[in-house]
């Protein structure tokens, strides 16, 4: 009889992060992890939000900490890792979901404001892998779940940074996948369509009129619908709770078109 491979034992206690907590998806993942029994720990520069966000958590019997997060910054970062390890313990789950993005066709962008979006949307997100990543595999266990975008798949116009931000993320975590595989460490890419959240919403009246006209022009908006931010907080749930053994690789979630004749 073939003995049943070794499992490293899935523990109780599996303190996350989530970065980009302070409104929309992040929100979201924060309230949904801590719901499913995830100590939480939420990463925004916004930490009057953050703190409202813990607030409603523990409310509802959860565990949660607030602390201040530029992951465009180093230090920032480094002393985020330190100061989430020393109140939860060692951090099991990474969910990577702060972005930034500012519309505009790529040749009038500054090239200033095209190298923020891919600082904070991509450079970002190695920064928390060199903070979190490495204790992972030496523990052998571990979630990094990035939130792409559907751009990833279909670039979209007037957003070139963000989209070109989301296909290096992918291909980083593609790469990451392969590189960890029999670690315990599982990366997972989850691939957001519209969702509604505040992102865009800081657009300029006509800014936000030029980029939907274009949208619609190349059949990139179908319809009018938009995702819930829990939704997406359910899949990135779903895809941490996967048991050992399983890894789910990639989610992509978007909107149902409304019924024909409703």
């Amino acid at each position: 009889m073939v003995a049943p491979p070794h499992r490293v034992p899935h523990p109780d206690r599996r303190p996350a992060v989530v970065t980009g907590a302070s409104s929309g998806i992040g929100a979201a993942t924060a309230v949904a992890l801590a719901a499913a029994g995830f100590p939480v720990a939420l990463g925004a520069r916004r930490t009057d939000r953050c703190e409202e966000v813990v607030a409603s958590i523990r409310e509802a019997g959860g565990e949660a900490f607030a602390h201040r997060l530029d992951v465009a910054d180093p230090l920032s970062v480094e002393e985020f890792a330190e100061a989430t390890t020393s109140e939860l313990g060692d951090i099991e789950v990474v969910v990577s979901n702060a972005a930034v993005l500012v519309p505009g066709r790529t040749d009038q962008v500054e090239t200033e404001t095209f190298q923020r979006e891919l600082d904070v949307n991509l450079v970002g997100v190695h920064r928390l892998v060199r903070a979190f990543v490495p204790g992972m595999v030496e523990r052998l266990r571990g979630d990094l779940v990035v939130v792409s975008s559907d751009v990833a798949n279909r670039a979209r116009p007037w957003m070139s940074a963000y989209t070109a931000s989301k296909w290096g993320l992918e291909g980083m975590a593609h790469a990451m996948q392969m590189e960890l595989e029999g670690t315990g460490v599982r990366v997972s890419i989850v691939r957001p369509g519209p969702t509604r959240s505040e992102m865009g919403s800081d657009w300029e009246g006509p800014a936000a009129e030029t980029v939907i006209t274009k949208w619609i022009e190349h059949g990139l908006a179908r319809h009018p619908l938009l995702l819930r931010a829990s939704a997406i907080a359910d899949a990135i749930t779903t895809v941490v709770t996967a048991p050992r053994g399983v890894h789910v690789n990639v989610v992509e979630v978007t909107p149902e078109a409304p019924l024909e004749g409703a």
